[in-house]
């Protein structure tokens, strides 16, 4: 005997893919607050307020964004999947996003929403190869409701 074992098999509601909990469903509602609460803010507020609230928006759009990515390592990690694509995805949002904190709000927030939208496009394909694909119902309408938030603010600026 060597003195190592084997890792723990994972469960059997993660080997086929469970559905996303209530708490997960809840939580990523939560974290529609800040998208959808920035956005109209950005509308009642006068232009001075308002770059602040942009600034807050793109941050945090910025942060969702490199989140996405990061699920990646955490997929490869747990299932054993170091592929290419989860392996190098789960550090192209971070990227990608990094930039429009750079950016004026009214170049930043049209990009991020884009990459919010080509974080699902990419997941679609990578969720569904980890057996995943359970969660992509819950991806689109947290994704798009970002994105629509971020172009939405967008044309407040």
């Amino acid at each position: 005997m060597t003195g190592t074992t084997a890792p723990p098999s994972p469960p059997a509601a993660h080997a086929r893919g469970a559905d996303p909990s209530a708490l997960a469903q809840a939580l990523g509602a939560g974290g529609l607050v800040p998208f959808v609460g920035l956005a109209i803010v950005l509308w009642l507020v006068p232009p001075e307020p308002g770059a602040w609230v942009a600034l807050a928006l793109v941050a945090y759009a910025a942060l969702i964004v490199s989140f996405l990515g990061g699920i990646h390592w955490g997929v490869a990690m747990a299932r054993g999947l170091a592929t290419a694509g989860h392996v190098v995805w789960g550090v192209a949002p971070s990227l990608l996003a990094w930039p429009a904190l750079l950016m004026p709000a009214h170049a930043a927030l049209p990009w991020l929403g884009l990459l919010l939208i080509a974080c699902y496009a990419v997941d679609r394909r990578l969720y569904a190869a980890a057996g995943l694909g359970r969660w992509l119902t819950l991806r689109w309408r947290l994704s798009m409701v970002a994105a629509l938030s971020c172009f939405i603010a967008a044309g407040a600026i």
